[in-house]
């Protein structure tokens, strides 16, 4: 039984397949307790997986109450032969949020699972079971790829007030994104807006009305732990999101709006007035423990458990480096530094020198680099930086060098087929790197895309900065500032990787799954 017809055979309540406790929990423990559906634990933000690795993949829920999480997992929809695995205690210091890092699962396969929660004040009580589907890539080493890849990527959830519209069909760009049947989905950064305040209306240029459901954690900035949380529940109470998070494995990354816009080392709250709260090192801690908490991602050790940069293979086609933009940068400045410096930093020394090094030992194809900012792309900070280029067009200076660096680095490593894909702008865009045309020319070309907002306003174009001889080869935005999902100009991309051929095309899309501009790109061989 494929995913399709395993997801239509139930009722999709939450956005996951709910089968009573009753017909799944067995296997020597107690019976469950019959009792009203009000009386068990709840599950009102559904269920997501992440993180997907040839043999594991991350599973994560949200209990209405102190439970223990129950999971099974079977390689068919009947859950035939199902292994049954112990999850963690939810409780109030991680928000009732739960998740299992699941191992030993077989590679390339479709993996079905369910989840159960478990009442901590009577264990009998048990909830219903909600069942979600994930799909596995094959062995980093499996030989030649025996199936094709497809994934989709965007960026940009619920900002600048644009919220959950129900009448006009929620964030319904989740769902053509699902209809896509990806692999996984990659999200780039701004998986929340906690500096922006959604209303219950907002009025359109036509004079008609959208009607957000709203909240009273994002009626506000968010400047608590429970109004950070209180954001990344409310984007789970969308049914499209929910739908595709059971039945898609998720790729987060982050940016600034899950915390405050554009912050860095520089940021200075003290004439904003909707922030009582100032300490920007504080929120930073609040909206990094909130998005730990609901990102269904896989921590990291100890030493730094907090850290979102990663590597996760995905067969003999793909090789994935999610970066991280945000976390080590120095401040926001003129960017105009002539040496690299505390101040220019932007990925940091360690982050770079991970990546050039999975980048040189990867076997697979494509490398592609998950950015949560585009590379040449002019992006203000009032009169600072808040990205890479800095609207000179002339040789590298600021944080361009550490970019220089890096794409020198990969020149003369002779490392081949790496793809940039971004969102943080707010419009698509396809983007080639030509040495030929860049003031600094000692890199190979390359290609970035581009594609955003997941329901949130749409702005652009962006203008271009001649330093890596960035070429607009396609872009869609907007033209007024600010559009509103209903205006169309809501984007994702989606990738394609022939396992024949091992070619990637690259199609970028609208809300309504029409495709607007596909590049393909035939690899390089050694």
């Amino acid at each position: 039984m494929d995913r399709r017809l395993f997801l239509a055979q139930g009722a999709l309540v939450g956005g996951a397949v709910v089968a009573p406790a009753s017909q799944v929990w067995a296997q020597g423990t107690a019976p469950a307790v019959v009792t009203r559906d009000g009386m068990r634990p709840q599950m009102p933000h559904g269920i997501q997986s992440g993180d997907p690795k040839a043999d594991g993949a991350v599973i994560w829920t949200r209990s209405d109450r102190p439970a223990r999480l129950w999971l099974d997992w079977s390689t068919t929809a009947s859950f035939a032969n199902a292994t049954r695995v112990r999850g963690p205690h939810m409780l109030e210091d991680t928000d009732f949020t739960g998740r299992v890092d699941l191992s030993g699962l077989p590679a390339g396969q479709d993996v079905f699972y369910r989840v159960v929660l478990q009442d901590l004040h009577n264990e009998r009580v048990l909830s219903e079971a909600a069942q979600g589907h994930l799909r596995l890539p094959p062995a980093a080493r499996a030989g030649r790829a025996s199936r094709d890849v497809r994934f989709v990527w965007s960026g940009d959830t619920a900002g600048q007030g644009w919220g959950i519209n129900e009448a006009w069909g929620g964030m319904k760009i989740y769902e053509q994104m699902r209809k896509t049947n990806p692999d996984f989905f990659l999200h780039s950064g701004d998986t929340i807006y906690a500096d922006g305040p959604i209303s219950a209306e907002v009025k359109l240029a036509d004079g008609s009305l959208w009607n957000n459901v709203v909240t009273e954690e994002v009626s506000k900035v968010a400047e608590t732990l429970n109004e950070y949380r209180g954001r990344y529940r409310y984007n789970l109470m969308d049914a499209n999101v929910r739908r595709m998070a059971a039945d898609v494995p998720q790729i987060w990354q982050w940016d600034d709006h899950e915390v405050v816009n554009n912050y860095s080392d520089s940021k200075d709250l003290s004439d904003d007035n909707r922030y009582t709260e100032k300490n920007v090192p504080l929120l930073v801690a609040r909206a990094t423990k909130a998005f730990h908490e609901y990102a269904p991602i896989r921590r990291t050790a100890d030493v730094e458990s907090e850290r979102i940069y990663r590597h996760l293979p995905q067969g003999p086609l793909l090789d994935l480096f999610v970066v991280d933009m945000r976390s080590y940068r120095g401040p926001n400045t003129d960017n105009l530094q002539t040496a690299e410096s505390d101040t220019t930093t932007f990925m940091g020394r360690p982050q770079v020198a991970w990546l050039l090094d999975g980048l040189k030992r990867s076997q697979s194809v494509w490398k592609v680099i998950a950015a949560d900012m585009p590379i040449g792309l002019h992006v203000p900070d009032g009169k600072k930086w808040e990205a890479i280029a800095n609207g000179e067009n002339g040789g590298p200076k600021g944080r361009e060098l550490e970019i220089a660096g890096l794409l020198r680095a990969i020149k003369q490593a002779g490392i081949q087929n790496v793809v940039w894909l971004t969102a943080d702008v707010h419009y698509t865009a396809a983007h080639f790197y030509d040495p030929a045309k860049a003031q600094f020319n000692d890199f190979a070309p390359f290609w970035e895309f581009v594609s955003g907002p997941l329901n949130a306003g749409g702005f652009g174009p962006n203008a271009a900065d001649g330093t890596f001889g960035l070429q607009v080869m396609y872009q869609k935005a907007p033209e007024a500032p600010n559009a509103p999902p209903s205006s169309g100009m809501q984007f994702f991309g989606q990738v394609d990787i022939d396992a024949k051929t091992r070619a990637m095309t690259v199609t970028l899309k609208d809300i309504a799954g029409a495709s607007l501009y596909s590049k393909t790109l035939a690899p390089h061989r050694a």
